[in-house]
């Protein structure tokens, strides 16, 4: 085992060289007595606002609270359908289920791993039927009405949302991105002949501040975007127990407020996330190139001409993806799997009544995809070693044409 090590995901750098500011954050809670609310939380409510583009973001617990919060505030009722797809994480499921709904799911791009356009559309044409008087699909295999789609931004790229979008409208489906990981990621509109930013395309949207996005909390935190105030409005009574106003609830809500010396750490932090994203390019590029002599063997990410990514996950695939994690272990690097396996295979959702090959192209991507580490603190040297490791799994020395230590330094 090799004494240097590669950690797949860095948590204490990044805080080490902010520290004395996330310190004084903590400091002027404890002066202030401010813990809940109030003007920290309203500060990075609105410098997040202005960085998505949007008119309101409203704090919230976790990401999953607010997705959640936004299909409940949006309009989703107990009894429908939500679409997503099954190639995420377990959370854009519960918040479907826990708004009251059913979670059905449609098949992703094996380029992208995201929804896939084409399928949603084959579904809501071959699969569904149309309610004369809503204009909303109705699932021939459950019987309910479909009322919304969550599309998922994974792994730090946007979905190709103007078909989707223009399916939504056609069929009057609700649209709540799932931007957990794409705080910053960007999607050229056609139709609108601009960039536009993920979280403010949708009628809300949800993002996370796990401590490991590219905007993380210091623990538990999340947001909901939109350009709606009804919404909105919705959304913050729905946080705080569903008061318009204190002891006045007007519905039945959820303890889902967001922490305000969380929310003071995020407003500091969000000042470098251009920056890191940035960062994180750079180094999804570095990858690239360093990897190239194995392009062969395992499959890189694919860039569509009209995304943005902020990388979130540097993700790769191979077909002995287990083989290659032992051997990059046995070497000192972390990696990860996201995700092992697809939601409709998860013993949670059994009773959805999905089997094994519905959704091919998600069954295929849990059995072969490997998160490289990426950070905006990652080292060239790092990276070299990474790429050095993988290189080697599959290529002998003599049928490569990069050599590291010529670059590493």
């Amino acid at each position: 085992m090799e004494s240097s090590h590669v950690p797949f995901l860095d948590l204490i750098t990044p805080h080490a060289e902010m520290e004395e500011e996330i310190v004084s954050v903590f400091r002027s809670a404890l002066r202030t007595g401010a813990f809940i609310g109030g003007q920290a939380v309203q500060e990075f409510e609105n410098a997040f606002a202005a960085f998505c583009d949007v008119d309101h973001c409203i704090g919230v617990s976790s990401g999953t609270d607010a997705l959640r919060f936004a299909l409940v505030g949006a309009g989703v009722a107990g009894g429908e359908s939500v679409l997503t797809v099954p190639n995420t994480f377990i959370a854009t499921a519960e918040a479907i289920s826990q708004a009251g709904a059913r979670p059905e799911f449609i098949d992703v791009d094996e380029r992208t791993y995201n929804m896939d356009p084409e399928k949603l559309g084959e579904y809501l044409e071959a699969r569904c039927d149309r309610d004369e008087r809503t204009r909303r699909p109705i699932s021939r295999r459950t019987k309910r009405t479909i009322s919304a789609v969550v599309p998922v931004h994974l792994y730090g790229q946007t979905c190709d949302m103007e078909r989707i979008l223009e399916l939504a409208e056609a069929w009057n489906l609700i649209v709540v991105e799932d931007a957990c990981q794409a705080h910053g990621a960007e999607y050229f509109s056609r139709r609108q002949s601009r960039w536009r930013k993920a979280g403010s395309m949708g009628t809300a949207a949800a993002f996370s501040f796990y401590p490991g996005k590219n905007l993380g909390a210091c623990g538990e935190a999340g947001a909901v975007t939109t350009n709606d105030p009804e919404l909105a409005r919705w959304v913050r009574m729905l946080r705080d127990h569903g008061q318009a106003e204190k002891y006045c609830h007007d519905v039945e809500g959820y303890n889902g407020r967001l922490d305000a010396i969380q929310a003071g750490i995020l407003h500091a932090k969000l000042r470098f996330l251009s920056a890191w994203n940035e960062r994180r390019r750079g180094v999804a590029l570095e990858y690239e190139q360093l990897l190239a002599d194995a392009s062969a063997e395992i499959t890189l990410p694919y860039h569509p001409a009209w995304a943005k990514s902020v990388y979130h996950l540097y993700v790769i695939r191979s077909n002995i993806r287990d083989q290659l994690r032992t051997h990059l272990s046995q070497h000192n690097i972390g990696t990860g799997i996201h995700y092992p396996i697809a939601l409709h295979l998860q013993r949670a959702y059994r009773h959805l009544g999905y089997t094994e090959g519905d959704f091919p192209i998600s069954e295929k991507i849990a059995r072969e995809v490997c998160s490289l580490p990426i950070y905006p603190q990652i080292t060239r040297e790092q990276q070299h070693k990474i790429a050095d490791k993988i290189s080697s799994f599959f290529l002998p020395d003599d049928k490569r044409s990069f050599s590291f230590q010529a670059i590493a330094h």
